[in-house]
């Protein structure tokens, strides 16, 4: 089995305090895969180590068999790694079509800083409103992205970070702060989005979790505690004890 992602032997520490130990995840091609715990487990240090945010201490990350250990966002994405934040990253003054227009933008290898220009690529506005028709957004196509609600916010931001047509795409907290239906509407939309493709996704709501994914990692106490399909990680008792048990109270 190929193996997209993987971090060998990872450390990260701030100022001398320790968030993960030995963190050695591996995420397959081709698969959906969530990472759980605890609040306060290093998930959001992980997911930012992994897409360049920090630096890790001691160890290394590898993406398609790449050691890409301490390049930045940047970088990765041209590798084609894209990720979504638990806060919205959005550009909140640009419209809907604005936002997407610069995923598609960022992986044709078009600097943002021609946009005086872009009106006139064809081929660009041609992508953009058929990504807009797939996420149901095509209305809202001229709207500021600061007058979306909530649950279409989060989306846009999903739909950008896929619009970079990434061959691995980091979700943090995609449904966070969602109503149930907006949750659900946005679980519809992230398979969609990542058909056929591999996803790393950090998610609170379990609901969400074992419905999407084929593998789950539980992180505990910044290392890992069990890895594996969904069914075996319901009944890890030490994922119950560490974990599950707190939430299914």
């Amino acid at each position: 089995m190929n193996h997209i992602l993987e971090t060998k032997s990872l450390f990260h520490d701030f100022s001398g305090w320790e968030v993960l130990f030995d963190v050695n995840l591996e995420v397959r091609e081709g698969e959906r895969h969530a990472i759980i715990g605890p609040n306060g487990a290093g998930k959001t240090t992980l997911f930012n180590v992994i897409t360049g945010m920090y630096k890790p201490s001691q160890g290394a990350v590898y993406f398609k068999g790449k050691d890409v250990t301490g390049l930045g966002p940047y970088a990765l994405s041209r590798l084609g790694m894209g990720r979504s934040f638990q806060i919205t990253s959005t550009f909140e003054r640009q419209t809907v079509f604005q936002n997407i227009r610069m995923g598609v933008l960022s992986r044709k290898g078009i600097r943002f800083n021609m946009f005086r220009k872009v009106d006139g690529l064809e081929d660009v506005t041609r992508e953009t409103e058929e990504i807009l028709k797939r996420i149901n957004l095509d209305k809202e196509r001229d709207y500021p992205a600061s007058i979306l609600s909530y649950g279409k916010h989060r989306s846009l931001e999903v739909s950008m970070a896929m619009a970079t047509d990434p061959d691995l795409v980091m979700l943090d907290e995609p449904t966070a702060g969602m109503s149930k239906d907006e949750t659900k509407y946005a679980v519809e939309l992230i398979r969609r989005l990542t058909e056929g493709k591999t996803m790393v996704i950090i998610e609170h709501d379990m609901d969400v979790v074992f419905s999407i994914a084929d593998r789950i990692t539980v992180l505990h106490l910044g290392t890992i505690l069990a890895s594996g399909p969904p069914e075996e990680i319901r009944e890890d008792q030490r994922v119950k004890d560490a974990y599950l048990g707190e939430m299914e109270e």
